[in-house]
């Protein structure tokens, strides 16, 4: 599966057992965000919303870090006297539309978050549904450090996970957060080795495909309305979302297997 009608050049993708790996391949710059990259990230994450073969999907970066976030150097030529940044355009051209189709997609999506997670790097790993982090990973909600405000869904995402005053303390100082401190705040559902994040992110999201997909995209989108609806509203959209669950040859599958006592087979249907 490609990106874009070329092969991308920031970004691999492997797919395997249903399970489509997303990699940013910027070792260099730590994974920095590029127009480049952030193009090619979009155009993969597009194809694989459409690619049915595709039923989890696994983010990573490539060598030490996970992203470092907005690639400043790209920057170098605009800040000049008189420059008047207009980082809005920006925010709906290259990172908003990310954060939106991750969270739109209706597969589970993991972060394998192998290095640091800085800035915008950061806001996308916590845009994603599960989190599994090397030991060596960190969060940096870095913003602060150059005079700009969290953005690309981070002021969303962080306080739902850890509150609004530990939210507000990591976006108003900038400090650094290493895995087993976001392992405690929440920001992570699991911390491994470096070299066993590979293999335990592939055993979640094999073990995620393997399991009915519309019931898990249905469930999905319950847990991102719930961030807003009011008890009614989720009531309602629970019923018409297990009415649409109940008709699945998935949930006919469960029922059987669990009567019939042995391991359901499910096909994504």
């Amino acid at each position: 599966m490609t990106a874009t009608a070329t092969t991308p050049e920031t970004i691999l993708t492997s797919l395997e057992d249903h399970v489509l790996t997303i990699t940013l391949n910027r070792p260099d710059t730590y994974n920095a965000f590029s127009d480049q990259l952030s193009r090619e990230l979009l155009a993969t994450l597009k194809d694989a919303g459409r690619n049915r073969d595709a039923r989890v999907l696994v983010i990573t970066g490539a060598g030490k870090a996970f992203s470092s976030g907005q690639d400043l150097a790209e920057l170098k030529e605009r800040y000049v006297p008189g420059h008047e940044p207009h980082l809005g355009k920006d925010l709906d051209k290259r990172y908003n539309p990310i954060i939106r189709a991750i969270c739109a997609m209706e597969k589970p999506v993991i972060a394998a978050v192998n290095g640091v997670a800085a800035g915008a790097g950061c806001s996308l790993a916590l845009a994603c549904d599960l989190r599994l982090a090397s030991e060596k990973a960190s969060f940096v909600e870095v913003f602060v450090n150059v005079g700009l405000v969290p953005d690309s869904g981070s002021s969303f995402f962080l306080p739902r996970l850890i509150g609004h005053a530990r939210a507000m303390e990591l976006c108003c100082t900038g400090r650094p957060v290493d895995a087993a401190e976001a392992l405690t705040l929440g920001i992570v559902n699991r911390v491994v080795p470096p070299d066993e994040l590979a293999a335990a992110a592939t055993k979640m999201a094999t073990k995620l495909a393997a399991m009915p997909a519309r019931a898990l995209a249905l469930t999905k989108r319950l847990l991102v309305q719930s961030a807003t609806n009011s008890l009614e509203e989720q009531l309602t959209a629970e019923r018409f979302a297990q009415e649409t669950a109940g008709r699945t040859a998935d949930h006919t599958e469960g029922v059987l297997a669990f009567l019939e006592k042995r391991k359901p087979a499910f096909r994504g249907e």
